[in-house]
């Protein structure tokens, strides 16, 4: 089987230098604009709280960058999120204080499994992705509703909230688990074989199989990864609400693909980067931030992130 070398030229990189300054530029705009609106804003508290939110949406948008970059999309984190979530908290009650490990374990393979479900459905059965984890949305908040019986799962245990609401020399967990996050996820894209056959397989599948590159399995184990931080959002979200609800992370896969995608990674996949999708995950937390500061109604939040990710796909096209 032939191999080939798949890098990055100079021309990609410059592009993803400009991009990255330009998300940059606007994200210290909304910054600014915020300090003027709100006096609490720039305030430490209030930067503490803004990050650790945005850190569950960015553990969440770097499992779909990695999706994205294959040409792919995955519209059921949020509902695989939730599952996760709610079958670790069935084991890390206050009465079962020993199985926090295995409430932990049992919440990541049971976003790894779902997401090997989507995988296999559009690498090797060739299903559209939009169709498969549409589905996967709706399966899978059906399983939670029906595993929770509709209820929320409270008394948690202390050692599997601390995951939400601890804190490592005053840096709360969750930016911890977020930072660690995107560290393994940058050196698998930048400094490995694999995240080098992701941009190709994105760039042109075809010419990707041609050269000898698996581009089913490549495919399949984004879905997996995107699957597997999903289970992880949801173990941080549920430890930081103390109770695992039916209803978590509705909504939740709107705010990762508009991270994603304000972050310049190409929904026509191939080009993109982590980075860009953490500035991005921080943009949409500042906004929601500011907004909520400033006292403006969800709904209006909702219609201004629709709206942003309409713009930075209009912006992607001009650009390509």
């Amino acid at each position: 089987m032939n191999t080939i070398a798949v890098g990055k030229p100079a021309s990609f990189r410059a592009g993803e230098i400009i991009r990255q300054f330009s998300i940059v530029l606007v994200f210290f705009l909304i910054v600014a604009f915020f300090s003027f609106a709100s006096p609490y804003f720039m305030s430490w508290p209030n930067w503490l709280n803004l990050v650790r939110q945005s850190s569950i949406n960015g553990i969440l948008a770097i499992g779909v960058t990695f999706v994205i970059l294959t040409k792919g999309i995955d519209l059921s984190v949020g509902s695989v999120m939730a599952i996760a979530g709610m079958i670790a908290a069935s084991l890390v009650t206050e009465t079962n204080e020993h199985f926090v490990l295995i409430g932990i374990l049992a919440g990541l393979a049971v976003g790894a499994g779902l997401g090997l479900v989507n995988g296999v459905l559009v690498a090797a059965i060739k299903v559209p992705p939009f169709v498969v984890t549409l589905g996967m949305l709706s399966v899978a908040r059906g399983l939670t509703l029906i595993f929770s019986q509709g209820s929320p799962i409270p008394n948690l245990s202390d050692a599997y909230k601390w995951i939400g609401s601890g804190q490592v020399m005053y840096i709360p967990v969750p930016i911890i688990i977020l930072f660690l996050v995107f560290i393994i996820g940058w050196v698998v894209l930048n400094y490995t074989t694999f995240g080098r056959y992701v941009y190709a397989v994105g760039g042109n599948e075809k010419a990707a199989r041609t050269s000898g590159i698996s581009t089913k399995i490549i495919v399949g184990a984004t879905y997996v990864i995107s699957g597997l931080l999903a289970g992880l959002a949801g173990l941080v979200l549920t430890a930081r609400t103390t109770a695992a609800l039916p209803q978590a992370g509705i909504g939740y896969e709107l705010d990762a693909i508009a991270a994603v995608v304000i972050g310049g990674t190409s929904l026509a996949g191939g080009r993109g980067s982590l980075l860009g999708t953490l500035i991005g995950a921080l943009i949409i937390g500042t906004i929601n931030n500011g907004m909520d500061l400033m006292g403006v109604s969800s709904y209006y939040q909702q219609v201004l992130k629709g709206t942003i990710i309409v713009v930075a796909v209009i912006a992607d096209q001009i650009r390509k």
